[in-house]
């Protein structure tokens, strides 16, 4: 895509840090889109047998970013879910609305972005090792966050088409 101005929007023909960080930057957009004028109980209404909903989605993917950039990748103790359940990260509390989820995946994203920023190459190996691969560069995460932002955004596209019928990024 190329906005008014001339710029390649997406990194499509950009160097390989713009190209990553821009492709990431769209799926995240495509999340936000995908929630944006949905009330609480549509968003959190579950959609799959295994209790999947829009708005558990978003707060995983936040949960997600948090993880990869800031506790892995930057080193930060930061406040992560306790335990092996993945679940967590879906659950909806009683105090979760579509504000409140939205606003702590753009405050993860936001973060996020500061970490790669701040990253001084792309070849950068990460300050934590994780269980499977030990450290990983930041192209690794950035790589591996458009995979699962991107896959959880068509998970998204079909549970908004199945609430409203709402199509499209």
């Amino acid at each position: 895509m190329v906005g008014d101005d001339g710029d390649d929007l997406l990194g499509a023909r950009s160097d390989e840090r713009t190209t990553l960080t821009g492709t990431l930057d769209w799926y995240r957009g495509v999340v936000e889109n995908k929630i944006h004028g949905l009330g609480r109980e549509d968003a959190s209404r579950s959609m799959t047998p295994s209790g999947l909903s829009q708005l558990g989605v978003v707060k995983h993917l936040a949960w997600v970013e948090r993880g990869w950039f800031q506790e892995i990748y930057a080193g930060r103790d930061v406040e992560m879910l306790e335990g092996d359940d993945d679940s967590l990260e879906f659950a909806i509390g009683p105090g979760d609305t579509v504000e409140t989820i939205r606003d702590f995946y753009r405050a993860q994203v936001s973060e996020s972005r500061a970490v790669t920023d701040a990253a001084p190459g792309l070849d950068a190996l990460s300050a934590r090792e994780t269980p499977m691969r030990g450290r990983v560069s930041l192209r690794w995460v950035l790589v591996h966050m458009i995979e699962e932002t991107a896959r959880h955004a068509g998970h998204l596209d079909l549970m908004r088409e199945a609430v409203d019928g709402r199509v499209g990024d």
